[in-house]
């Protein structure tokens, strides 16, 4: 790992990696790869070999072309939803094109969301009738975690055999397309799909007091009376978003080193 004397760096690891920002996310990835034996250094120098970016990438107030101009050429580009032409000469590891770290992002995602509801809702969620909306990754993790809580789960998805799928784990499951009906049924709505799945006409046929919460990168339910939550990882649990990085990265590369 790196020790600074001054301008000086004497680097002692076989990977050196500098944080885009001194966020708390990447704060955590830092700090774990340190754990791990791994050198991290606080400032460009011409040791680096993996500039480390917020996952996803395209985050404000990052300017990476300005941070490349400072370190060597061809290091390697670590972050999320990299685009391969913005980067030429530069090697790349995007961790959301990773099925193990999208997967555990999604628990951590489904358990903060979790808690954002809890901290909301004015009822326990035992026997309170919750509407999914979608069942990618993180609409099963949220699912089997409100089933363990007893509340009443209903998934809509377009596919038939998603919600086949749905109800043989014990949930109700509708049809996304025929969701009008029951709109008024539930306490706590979350969506998941980045496209427009309820209008701000359907919105307004859901029940008062009704807790909508949008957890997908694309909003995706109509109306200002929603929260809209993405990013939940890195908002709400920095630390562990950090580690699962930091992890990622570490199983990455030694997988690279394997013969």
């Amino acid at each position: 790992m790196g020790i600074f004397w001054g301008e000086r760096v004497m680097i002692m690891a076989k990977y050196i990696f500098f944080p885009a920002n001194q966020g708390a996310v990447l704060r955590s990835v830092g700090e774990t790869l340190k754990t791990k034996g791994y050198g991290v250094v606080d400032h460009p120098c011409a040791s680096v070999t993996h500039l480390l970016l917020p996952v996803p990438s395209s985050q404000p107030g990052c300017d990476v072309q300005a941070l490349l101009s400072q370190l060597p050429r061809g290091i390697t580009i670590v972050g999320g939803n990299l685009n391969p032409d913005d980067f030429p000469g530069y090697k790349l590891m995007d961790l959301l094109r990773d099925p193990t770290y999208l997967a555990r992002n999604a628990a951590i995602t489904a358990y903060c969301a979790l808690r954002l509801a809890m901290m909301e809702l004015p009822v326990m969620l035992r026997g309170c009738r919750v509407l999914i909306i979608g069942w990618g990754r993180i609409a099963k993790c949220l699912a089997a975690l409100l089933w363990a809580l007893e509340a009443d789960v209903t998934v809509a998805a377009r596919r038939e055999a998603d919600r086949a799928m749905a109800c043989a784990l014990g949930y109700r499951a509708e049809a996304i397309t025929n969701l009008d009906d029951t709109l008024n049924d539930y306490r706590l709505i979350f969506n998941t799909v980045p496209a427009p799945v309820l209008s701000e006409n359907q919105v307004e046929l859901c029940r008062q007091g009704c807790l909508r919460i949008d957890l997908a990168s694309a909003e995706g339910i109509g109306g200002s009376h929603k929260i809209w939550a993405r990013g939940l990882p890195g908002k709400d649990a920095p630390e562990s978003s950090g580690i699962l990085i930091a992890k990622t990265i570490i199983r990455l590369l030694e997988r690279k080193e394997q013969p």
